[in-house]
This record gives structure tokens, sequence and C-alpha cells, in this order.
């Protein structure tokens, strides 16, 4: 019979809690980021961002409307998580810019 001992200090749980922590925030703001995409009548985030080269001025417009809107989603994302605030998911996800067009 064989074990294996791993001794993990204070910082380094720290540190792993933060990551799964910040993976979860994340993964938050993308299915956010991706239902307003649905909202708007695209598959996904990435096919209405592919409509920024249009030919269609509407669905061009419309996907420059969401891409800066999805960049400031995530600029404010990166600053909250800058402040190193701790806050749920839930929380981060009240403190994003409302979606308009």
């Amino acid at each position: 019979m064989s074990f294996s001992l791993r001794v993990q200090t204070a910082e380094a749980r720290a540190a792993e809690a933060a990551k799964a922590h910040q993976a979860q925030i994340s993964a938050a703001v993308e299915r956010h980021v991706e239902a307003q995409a649905q909202a708007l009548g695209y598959g996904s985030a990435t096919t209405l961002a592919g409509y920024l080269g249009s030919s269609v001025a509407p669905w061009a417009a419309e996907a420059r409307a969401f891409v800066a809107w999805r960049d400031a989603v995530w600029t404010k994302v990166f600053a909250l998580s800058a402040g190193a605030v701790a806050s749920t998911s839930d929380a981060v996800l009240a403190a994003l810019p409302d979606w308009s067009l």
C-alpha cells in the first residue's frame, strides 16, 4: 500500500481559491455575453461579432454596438478584479453595463 502526502501552504490554498473564484466569475460573464447575443437572434457572440464587416448596414451596426458593449463588459470585469474586491458572480453581473443599441 502506498499513499501520497501533499502539503500546501495557506498562501497556495488562497491562490488556488482565488483562481477558482475568478474562473467562476469569468464563466458567468461569458454566459451573460452569449445570452445577449442569443436574445438578439444570433446563435452566439462570435456569430454576431462576425457581422462587423457585413455589407448589410443594419447588421454591421448591430455587430459594432454589440462588440463595443462586450468590450465595456470585460473592461468593467477587469477593473473590478484589479480592485481585488471579492465578489459574487451575481454582484459582478449587476455591476456590468446594460445593453443598448
